[in-house]
């Protein structure tokens, strides 16, 4: 069972019960880069001000798909914020992520909001840089499996329009 952590809004909250909307936020984030500090911090944050925000607590085990749970996780909340970070592309999982982020964009006006943590947006919209290597390995992963190159395809149209999104670069400073 995937455990999450979302705030709860007071009961006279005024959302309404028959919103399409279970949260306001989906943070989608690489755990090992920015669970403990940046994302961590922005959590506390939007918690603070009442948004109601699902945040996944749960480490993934390799191999394993997205959890469906997740998915409706996704589907459910009104806008998302990408932490872009120097190995989120590293992770299929967080890249499954990115995929469904953008076609609930599409498809549910979902607002998506992208956050470049210690990566520049380019490198994100074309795959350069870190995100460069990141995708070497998943293609050098992929063999001549059709229905994983489909996949990583997926992927790159993902990061390409989730990096062309007007976001936030945060930098040491």
């Amino acid at each position: 069972m995937a455990s999450s952590s979302h705030s709860k809004r007071p009961s006279s909250s005024s959302s309404s019960s028959n919103s399409k909307w279970r949260y306001d936020v989906f943070l989608s984030f690489r755990g090992e880069d920015t669970r403990n500090n940046f994302t961590s911090h922005l959590y506390k944050a939007l918690d603070h001000a009442n948004i109601e925000t699902f945040k996944d607590d749960k480490e993934l085990p390799r191999g394993e798909e997205i959890a469906p749970e997740l998915l409706k996780a996704i589907e459910g909340s009104r806008i998302a914020l990408i932490v872009f970070s120097k190995t989120y592309a590293h992770s299929k999982w967080c890249l499954d992520e990115l995929a469904k982020i953008m076609e609930c964009q599409e498809e549910n006006e979902q607002k998506v909001f992208p956050i470049f943590y210690h990566v520049e947006p380019s490198e994100v919209r074309n795959q350069t840089g870190i995100y460069g290597e990141a995708f070497n390995n998943h293609e050098s992963n992929a063999d001549e499996e059709e229905e994983k190159k489909k996949k990583i395809e997926k992927w790159r149209t993902a990061l390409r329009k989730a990096g062309n999104l007007s976001g936030f670069p945060l930098q040491d400073r």
